[in-house]
């Protein structure tokens, strides 16, 4: 009796892992396609950008030679370089802040910081959110050329601050003003989808919390400041960090309005890179400046993986 049981036993655990195997050729052959498209065009393409940021030359008749660490060298001794990233962090800076802060605020206002949304309140709040989300599907070199022309000397702003005598602003050519208007155009970009982030997050925070909190005195900043942010604290992380994600991959706003002028003090990281690779040919210098790139935005990623898997 007992070797029959046992006998039994063993059987069921061999049907098991007959299940288990066949699953497992089952979720290979599916993915499997996934698979080979993944590494031919992102795991392959970030090796090879590793291999050139190590070469010299181009693709030519002479072709690429092994230089070393020499490009890395030459970013880090290059004062076109660090103007670059200067450039960068002042507009990653100029357009995550306010791409935050814009959104959270508006969202507060249309939800009203915990009350409980009525159903007459939906529609508005629909098309609110609608119209603030429509830049975000607009083409951004669409947005590049209405900026452009907005902005150009004797354009609509310079006409519209003349009814107010102010003198015009050459926008576009003046080093002091030409980065705020990409600014303003990217955070004109990201508004509308961190809004839709805010308020999905300020509707997943229980009504009840502020029920007690007004019960126990605290005023609105205080709700918003002890409720409010710490509630938020997963929807804000993620959108700061597409956001400036967002920000370091910026090429549109810069190649359609300023092409990195005047005086390359709009030249940002990315464009810095197509135009030594694609202008100057000097493509194991720009694969350098593309893998140090590489580099923050991973780190923003893993930031990113670790918040979605604290929730």
């Amino acid at each position: 009796m007992t070797i029959r049981r046992s006998e039994s036993r063993f059987h069921f655990l061999d049907d098991f892992r007959a299940v288990i195997d066949r699953e497992d050729v089952a979720a290979g052959i599916f993915l499997f396609p996934a698979l080979v498209l993944l590494g031919i065009f992102l795991i392959f393409p970030i090796i090879y950008l590793g291999y050139l940021s190590f070469t010299g030359g181009s693709f030519t008749r002479a072709g690429v030679h092994w230089v070393g660490l020499k490009n890395y060298l030459r970013l880090l001794l290059s004062p076109d370089f660090w103007q670059v990233i200067g450039n960068t962090l002042y507009f990653t800076i100029g357009t995550v802040i306010p791409s935050i802060v814009i959104p959270l605020g508006l969202a507060v206002l249309l939800i009203g910081g915990g009350a409980p949304v009525e159903s007459r309140q939906l529609p508005f709040i629909a098309i609110v959110r609608t119209i603030y989300f429509i830049p975000s599907i607009v083409s951004l070199v669409a947005a590049g050329l209405g900026f452009r022309w907005l902005f150009q000397t004797d354009g609509a702003i310079d006409s519209l601050l003349s009814n107010f005598g102010i003198d015009k602003i050459a926008w576009l050519s003046d080093s002091l003003w030409a980065m705020p208007v990409i600014i303003v155009l990217s955070i004109w970009k990201q508004i509308g989808f961190n809004l839709v982030v805010f308020l999905a997050g300020l509707q997943a925070i229980p009504v009840n919390r502020y029920e007690a909190a007004e019960l126990d005195g605290a005023n609105s900043w205080q709700q918003f400041r002890h409720i409010t942010l710490p509630g938020m604290r997963s929807p804000l992380i993620f959108a700061t960090i597409t956001t400036t994600i967002f920000t370091l991959k910026s090429f549109e706003q810069v190649y359609i309005i300023t092409g990195g002028g005047p005086l390359n003090s709009t030249n940002l990281l990315v464009y810095y890179i197509y135009d030594r690779a694609f202008a100057q040919f000097d493509f194991g210098y720009a694969a350098a400046a593309a893998m140090i790139l590489l580099a923050f935005t991973s780190i923003l990623v893993y930031l990113q993986i670790q918040n979605s898997t604290q929730e």
